[in-house]
């Protein structure tokens, strides 16, 4: 055999290799689901269709490279990932663009929301401090990851935008609780946060006031900011066991349901595939928190268990608020579901994400383990 052709089929051989394919398809079978209910939601138009699959593309081009890449070169780069994301972040206060705020930054060909990227690169940064220091961690390192978490949320707070603010730092919250942090320790941290309550309300923007009191009494103001809540819940009772099928919502096609296509694009799966569509579709992202945990439960190395587990259960916590806030169990916080809701940055981001988790089984797999 030609030695060209040896060399090209092992490095496409190793190339696959890299991929995790009951991951990959469980993401391929969501990215469907998130494609078909979009082209019910937007009313059936293929202007939204079409470039959400270019950056389902895109974001799955991004999983495929990441996933080759060792952990270890990986965490030699997480320094200069994290300042770049930072460094982006401080400028969107400046020259940022939005409806309600400054929260993207045009790029002339793009739009790019930096909030997103500090999704991936506080937990990088955060397990990459961990990763040199003896665990459980002590104040010493809680204090240095306070501050890698702080300083992205602070920035986030100024575009003002809660929702993505809280998931940042949840995402290097959960790097430092699989970092074995002692219970007590928890318990103190979040009944001084819980203390801290009264005194974060003040910092919050009216309209963030009102959403939790919304939340705590919708019917207060059925008109006005009830109307989301009010009107998400009738699309997800609606639904039934089957639902009233695909393209037949009459929530979102008749616009009675707010942001159909982006925060509350999952009370249109409930009202259109019904209880049925629901189980499934959850059951696909329960699927990929798992296999995530599984892949970092078996890393070989500090940094990959705990940037695997933290990206898992982040995950898991997107799709959690975006659940309860449709179904009236959290206040709206502007949260999108993921790989579902119309966006490019968010679902490039996850999606490279995953390919990270990718590499980390990889990188185990070919160091012989």
């Amino acid at each position: 055999m030609n030695p060209l052709t040896c060399l090209l089929r092992d490095l496409a051989g190793r190339f696959l290799a890299a991929i995790d394919l009951p991951l990959l398809l469980a993401l391929l079978a969501l990215l469907g689901i998130g494609l078909a209910v979009l082209h019910s939601a937007g009313g059936e138009q293929v202007a939204l269709l079409y470039p959400q699959a270019m950056r389902f593309a895109v974001g799955l081009g991004a999983l495929l490279l990441l996933a080759q890449v060792p952990p270890a070169k990986l965490r030699l780069w997480t320094p200069w990932l994290f300042l770049a994301t930072v460094l982006l972040l401080a400028l969107v206060p400046v020259f940022g663009t939005g409806r309600s705020g400054r929260h993207w930054l045009n790029l002339g060909v793009v739009y790019l929301q930096p909030a997103e990227l500090m999704k991936l690169t506080v937990p990088m940064m955060t397990a990459w401090l961990l990763h040199r220091q003896p665990l459980p961690p002590g104040w010493g390192a809680l204090a240095a990851c306070a501050a890698i978490i702080g300083l992205p949320f602070g920035l986030i707070m100024l575009q003002p935008d809660l929702g993505t603010g809280v998931l940042v730092a949840a995402s290097g919250a959960f790097v430092v609780f699989l970092a074995g942090m002692h219970w007590w320790r928890i318990g103190l941290l979040a009944g001084l946060g819980l203390a801290a309550l009264p005194v974060a309300w003040q910092f919050l923007q009216d309209y963030q006031r009102h959403r939790i009191l919304t939340f705590l009494d919708p019917e207060s103001d059925p008109l006005g900011t009830g109307w989301n809540i009010i009107q998400s819940k009738i699309a997800v009772g609606s639904g039934g066991l089957t639902g009233k099928g695909w393209g037949q919502g009459t929530q979102a096609h008749l616009d009675f349901l707010p942001e159909q296509t982006t925060d509350f694009i999952f009370a249109v799966l409930a009202e259109e595939f019904g209880w049925v569509g629901v189980v499934v579709t959850l059951g696909l992202y329960l699927f990929v928190v798992g296999r995530c945990l599984w892949i970092a439960a078996e890393a070989r190395d500090t940094y990959s268990r705990l940037l695997a587990g933290a990206l898992g259960l982040a995950f898991f916590v997107y799709v959690f608020v975006n659940g309860g806030m449709i179904s009236g169990l959290l206040p709206v916080v502007g949260v999108p579901m993921p790989l579902l809701s119309y966006g490019g940055t968010s679902a490039v981001t996850l999606l490279a994400g995953f390919g990270i988790v990718m590499a980390v089984r990889a990188h185990k797999r070919f160091m012989g383990a």
